[in-house]
């Protein structure tokens, strides 16, 4: 399949094998990688990265197998609440450096389709998670105001 805004295919990757519980190899308990999820998010890194340390400090190859959760269902039973999701989140984000970028370079026009492409992508997410009920169906994305949606 081809990705969304070039005219290159997307690059196959690996596959993960078929598992219905944690390797043996990995010796993390349920307990002691939940306190470790809760206390990295409390040192300000997002879920992707946490998953990413836990697999190469920690061993864990996968937080699903390990505890039976993924990592945002153990920081909501955690008391934490997510405005917007983590995709959506680092989406914003990029539009708003380019926006910032874009002030100072009103000739750019490279990165002005890149920038029309990002909110493109935003506004199909957004869509789809109004119809999965994660976000409101009142939410809409707005540029000017962007920047106040990506404060934790």
């Amino acid at each position: 399949m081809a990705k969304m805004h070039t005219r290159r295919k997307g690059n196959s990757g690996p596959t993960r094998p078929l598992r219905t519980e944690a390797p043996a190899w990995s010796t993390m308990t349920t307990e002691e990688v939940t306190t470790v999820v809760n206390d990295m998010w409390k040192q300000g890194i997002s879920t992707s990265e946490i998953g990413m340390v836990l697999r190469d400090k920690y061993g864990v190859p996968d937080v699903k197998l390990a505890t039976g959760k993924k990592i945002t269902q153990i920081l909501r039973e955690g008391g934490e609440k997510f405005a917007v999701p983590e995709d959506l989140y680092n989406l914003i984000v990029k539009a708003i450096g380019l926006r910032k970028h874009m002030n100072n370079n009103h000739k750019d026009v490279h990165n002005k389709r890149s920038l029309q492409n990002i909110e493109a992508k935003i506004r199909r997410l957004v869509k789809y998670y109004q119809s999965t009920k994660v976000l409101p169906v009142e939410w809409k994305y707005k540029p000017e105001t962007a920047e106040m949606l990506i404060t934790r």
